[in-house]
């Protein structure tokens, strides 16, 4: 009998191992799919990751920005393809909680895919030009009020917590700025850092080598403590703004169409190119910090509360879908 037992076992083991190694070493290469243009921490995050996971399982790995529509571009392009593992994406939170506020998706964000791994969070930070006359925050309201009116900030797109942080901290300082949102970070940046718009709420990634670079100044980050790559900005929770917790987390994700030995299989292949000590250097030298989580159900029930908290925002500031 335990024999038997053990045949069992020994032909489920070599039929999974089988599948694997049929995954993990095909010849077509797998895509990535980036729902973000080049350069933003999204696009970042996936060719650090992305390199090391065609190392691991002896396939190449292509990222492709496929930008727009607040990201449904790009993940209608991982849905439409086969459930089979070989067109996943790498997106953060806010394509999941937050973009579906405020616009249309052709899909149903907790029923048409999952998350198969978290790899990475990032703060947000408040930047402008560094050669805006305002040295700390208490300096930059006083500013900002005397442009009331006629003062500005930008979000990396509308419906994400770079708007949602502009919106509250109008709201709260008593100011009056108009949003101007961009497809991106990368280009919302360019126009702060011309004087084109005032302020933006942005990603550690995208704003830390400008901020070392000297071309944006930073005065506060979200967050209940300090960054470990900013420590002398104050957090908005000291500055009194307690409500204002906004970070942005950066999750793999695939179709829940997807056989659950193969979600298994991305997950582990996930997990061990994120936990390589090179991949989470790196991730640090960029400004994320490494945070992984292999968890798809909780995974989705956290975005199912980030989405419940953003509905919230959306509907206090009467944000119109697009």
């Amino acid at each position: 009998m335990k024999l038997l037992l053990f045949a069992r076992a020994s032909t489920a083991l070599t039929a999974c191992s089988l599948a694997f190694s049929v995954w993990a070493f095909g010849e077509r290469p797998v895509k990535l799919i980036v729902p973000a243009p080049p350069g933003g921490t999204m696009d970042i995050v996936a060719r650090v990751l992305g390199q090391q996971m065609s190392v691991d399982i002896g396939r190449p790995v292509i990222v492709e920005n496929r930008p727009g529509a607040g990201g449904s571009i790009g993940l209608q392009v991982m849905l439409q393809a086969a459930p089979d593992g070989d067109t996943i994406a790498l997106a953060a939170s806010n394509v999941m909680a937050e973009t579906p506020q405020v616009m249309k998706m052709p899909f149903d964000p907790f029923k048409d895919w999952v998350p198969i791994a978290s790899v990475a969070r990032s703060g947000v930070v408040l930047v402008t030009s560094a050669s805006y006359p305002a040295k700390d925050f208490q300096s930059l309201i006083a500013q900002l009020k005397t442009r009331k009116g006629k003062s500005s900030f930008a979000s990396y797109s509308p419906g994400t917590v770079s708007q949602y942080a502009g919106l509250i901290l109008g709201d709260r300082a008593g100011l009056d700025m108009q949003h101007v949102g961009y497809s991106g970070s990368p280009p919302a940046l360019q126009d702060v850092i011309g004087g084109q718009v005032d302020i933006m709420f942005d990603g550690m990634v995208t704003s830390l080598a400008l901020i070392k670079g000297g071309m944006v100044r930073p005065y506060a980050v979200s967050g209940k403590s300090r960054s470990r790559y900013l420590p002398d900005v104050p957090t908005m929770t000291e500055l009194g703004y307690p409500d204002m917790q906004f970070q942005g987390q950066v999750c793999f994700y695939g179709s829940s169409k997807l056989p659950p030995d193969v979600l298994a299989n991305l997950q582990s292949i996930v997990a061990k190119a994120a936990k390589a000590p090179a991949v989470q250097q790196k991730l640090i030298d960029v400004g994320m910090e490494p945070d992984l989580s292999v968890d798809t159900a909780g995974l989705l029930e956290e975005n199912k509360l980030l989405s419940k908290r953003n509905a919230a925002i959306v509907k206090k500031f009467e944000i119109q879908p697009n």
